[in-house]
């Protein structure tokens, strides 16, 4: 997608997120104590990027998971901006600037995805059918 169509299609603050690597701010965004079983996919692309079966609380202020739905769905760049040195997690397909991942997380992989809302689309368990995405209704089934 061009520029100008993601101007169109994103809130100003998803475009902000996205597309010039922005950062929301902590306790302040639609996900950071989001609940709800189901899905968050990728807001450009629409893959799907996190279940949340995986999200746990991090006390950080974003939605932070230990582990993605596939790990090809995200790509690592080392980022030094802010005088740190960190890795940013971007989403494969739609080039989204999707947060960070961090070595500090729970077990089984002891990662951190620390993730901008602004970033995703949540789709509720009980309308991955509709959404096309009901291949992954077994991650919620007991």
């Amino acid at each position: 997608m061009s520029r100008e169509h993601l101007k169109e299609k994103l809130t100003d603050e998803q475009y902000r997120v996205v597309c010039l690597n922005g950062t929301e701010p902590p306790f302040q965004n639609e996900f950071w104590n989001h609940k709800s079983p189901g899905v968050y996919l990728d807001i450009i692309s629409g893959k799907p990027l996190f279940l949340s079966t995986h999200k746990f609380e991090a006390h950080c202020g974003w939605p932070s998971f230990y582990q993605p739905v596939d790990a090809e769905e995200i790509v690592e760049v080392v980022d030094t901006t802010h005088g740190m040195t960190r890795t940013e997690v971007r989403s494969k397909t739609g080039d989204a600037h999707l947060g960070h991942v961090f070595p500090d997380g729970p077990a089984p992989t002891g990662l951190r995805y620390c993730i901008n809302s602004a970033s995703l689309r949540f789709v509720p368990v009980e309308e991955l059918e509709s959404e096309g995405l009901g291949e992954l209704k077994s991650h919620f089934e007991k």
